[in-house]
């Protein structure tokens, strides 16, 4: 294969690609704390996450403790991968 067949596609992906502004970082650290928040929300509810299923049946504190975890990595999906990153 010539080396100039290669080239093209590379140069072209490479030129085309844009700059990395999200954070990456940002974004795991933000779920880990979001996370963080809800294994303390279960405890206090008396129970431990990731072992209640999320049914209509489950205690309203954990329904509670589940929604607000989907709102913070909402929250992280939006703001956290959209800062920028050194």
């Amino acid at each position: 294969m010539h080396f100039s067949k290669l080239f093209a596609p590379v140069a072209i992906a490479i030129a085309s690609a844009s700059v990395v502004q999200g954070g990456p970082i940002a974004y795991g650290i933000c779920q880990t704390g979001c996370n963080a928040v809800v294994v303390a929300c279960y405890s206090a509810a008396g129970a431990t996450f990731g072992t209640v299923v999320a049914a209509i049946a489950a205690p309203p504190a954990l329904l509670a403790c589940n929604a607000a975890l989907g709102t913070c990595s909402a929250a992280c999906a939006t703001v956290a991968l959209l800062a920028p990153t050194p």
